[in-house]
């Protein structure tokens, strides 16, 4: 048997336009739901060791609260995240500058990046399909950029994100999903006692705006050595900016980075010891992501009031800044090729 997948309504643009949630459920009790607004996945109900069924995702359960300023729950970041410093790059011989969003730098596209805008629905079938035309020049990037997203549910309890895009003009691209994980349930106290295991045995150190230096360092010796899970909470207190907000060296099965080979591999695994539940990640990206939601405060969504380290995420990405580092794995497409990622998030208990 296959996910059901049904439609509703969700609430109104601005602009008059319509807004759906999508609900994806499998004969297990799994329900992930979707708007097509950011292509956010909006809540993730998951069971237990004992089979109880619980929201694991922070977000909200009507449309409004996400046309308001919250820091990209369960959104589709693009059409780069991370951070472009500076807000501006040089790609064939011409300078595009940027959206600032983030300092004097460009963060998740910019203002108004693919998780502010309105998908158009592309549905049929037993998953979420979605599209955006990203238009040349939006947010300063070059080129017409057709992105297609595909949300999908597994009998086994697996989300699955299968992203596309080509262009007709050079563009640095780079995808990912913003959802914030709280496996206790959201809003259900912070995530410090997850344990975290990351197929990582480097990471690009950054300065202190976080833009990354260009170098790649071993994590042996240091607060962000995962290779071996752990609770968040051991070291958390050694790293700066408050918590863990750091992009990880994937390694792929040869054990070496994977860069840009596009082998889908487990990147990482996060375990709540209470409840049982098991989130394991897997993508085809080079990098991965991690952020113990620092800044998060004085928001309430679905579970209650959210507070500092009440979410981990687990952003599968390329690096940040890498159109500023050739040495990193390349994030331009051009015309004539295909952008492609798969990216699960695969639960247990």
């Amino acid at each position: 048997m296959n996910a059901v997948c049904t439609e509703r309504e969700f609430g109104t643009m601005p602009s008059g336009e319509k807004v759906s949630l999508f609900e994806l459920k499998n004969s297990r009790g799994m329900v992930a739901r979707v708007t097509n607004y950011g292509a956010i996945l909006t809540e993730l109900h998951v069971p237990d060791k004992d089979g109880r069924v619980e929201n694991v995702v922070l977000g909200f359960g009507e449309f409004a609260p996400y046309l308001a300023k919250h820091p990209h729950f369960g959104g589709t970041i693009g059409r780069y995240a991370n951070r472009i410093a500076g807000g501006s790059f040089e790609l064939d011989g011409e300078t595009y500058t940027l959206v600032k969003n983030n300092g004097e730098n460009c963060l998740h596209g910019g203002i108004k990046g693919f998780d502010k805008q309105l998908w158009k629905i592309e549905n049929g079938g037993e998953s979420v399909n979605l599209s955006y035309l990203s238009a040349d020049g939006e947010e300063g990037f070059p080129g017409n950029l057709t992105v297609h997203l595909t949300y999908s549910l597994t009998e086994n309890n697996a989300l699955r994100m299968e992203y596309r895009a080509t262009t007709d003009k050079a563009t640095p691209i780079n995808f990912t999903n913003h959802t914030y994980f709280n496996l206790k349930g959201a809003g259900n106290g912070d995530i410090l006692d997850h344990e975290l295991q990351l197929n990582a045995d480097e990471y690009t150190p950054f300065n202190d705006k976080q833009i990354p230096t260009g170098d790649v360092a071993s994590v042996e010796g240091t607060a962000l050595d995962f290779r071996n899970a752990h609770p968040v909470r051991d070291r958390i207190s050694e790293v700066d900016f408050g918590g863990y907000d750091h992009n990880f060296v994937l390694r792929g099965s040869d054990g070496k980075s994977k860069g840009n080979s596009g082998e889908l591999t487990v990147a990482a695994v996060v375990y709540e010891p209470t409840s049982g539940r098991r989130l394991t990640v897997h993508t085809t990206e080079p990098g991965i992501q991690i952020y113990t939601s620092n800044s998060l405060k004085d928001i309430t969504g679905l579970g209650g009031a959210y507070h500092k380290y009440y979410a981990i995420c687990t952003e599968t990405q390329h690096y940040p800044d890498s159109v500023h580092h050739p040495q990193f794995p390349n994030v331009i497409l051009r015309p004539g090729e295909e952008y492609l990622q798969t990216t699960i998030f695969d639960f247990g208990a």
